[in-house]
């Protein structure tokens, strides 16, 4: 499988500057784990009712808006900049669905549940591949396992998350998949072998 290159300093170079191309490419490579972190930090009612994707799409025009504020030089920095703008975004959304002033309190909860979902993700990604590749250790872990999340297939995609990010009991992942505990317990130990598969490619 085609390796991701770490962020080149001459695109972040060219994304800072006026090369509005520059900026979507750059901003393309985070998309997967943007949505993916959009869709572990909703919680209950909003999720009804929010999309990860829109949230996403939300919080890459704002990126676009405000990159000439972007100091950093490397891809971590990159990646908490993004965060703390899909933060935002969410909690711009709850207050408009809400009906009611930003409530900072909300946006701590929301920074805090993103903390928590990284910590799962991380836990994740060691469970499925033990060696780490130069490639895992010179990019964010977290942006490689939602590229690899996105070339499984769907209900691979779906139990992984469901139980080893969202760490939903087997049972409730049952009923909402439509197949028996134990159907969901071996689609979840194909899912890690597949993904295990994806990661090591990298290497």
């Amino acid at each position: 499988m085609a390796v991701p290159d770490p962020v080149p300093e001459t695109l972040l170079e060219a994304a800072r500057g006026l090369d509005a191309t520059a900026r979507g490419v750059l901003l393309e490579r985070y998309r997967n784990y943007l949505r993916l972190m959009a869709r572990s930090i909703s919680d209950g009612p909003l999720r009804a009712r929010l999309d990860p994707s829109d949230i996403v799409q939300e919080a890459f025009l704002k990126a676009h808006r405000e990159f000439d504020g972007f100091a950093g030089r490397t891809e971590p920095e990159l990646v908490a900049w993004l965060r703390q703008i899909l933060v935002r975004t969410m909690a711009d959304q709850a207050k408009h669905h809400r009906r009611q002033g930003r409530d900072p309190r909300r946006q701590q909860s929301l920074e805090a549940a993103l903390d928590r979902s990284s910590a799962a993700i991380h836990r994740a990604l060691t469970a499925p591949l033990t060696t780490p590749s130069s490639h895992l250790q010179r990019r964010e872990r977290a942006v490689l396992l939602a590229d690899a999340l996105e070339k499984l297939p769907p209900d691979y995609r779906e139990v992984f998350i469901l139980r080893s990010l969202e760490h939903i009991p087997v049972e409730e992942i049952a009923a909402r998949m439509g197949r028996s505990a134990n159907a969901v317990y071996k689609l979840w130990f194909r899912a890690m072998a597949s993904l295990k598969g994806e990661l090591e490619g990298l290497s």
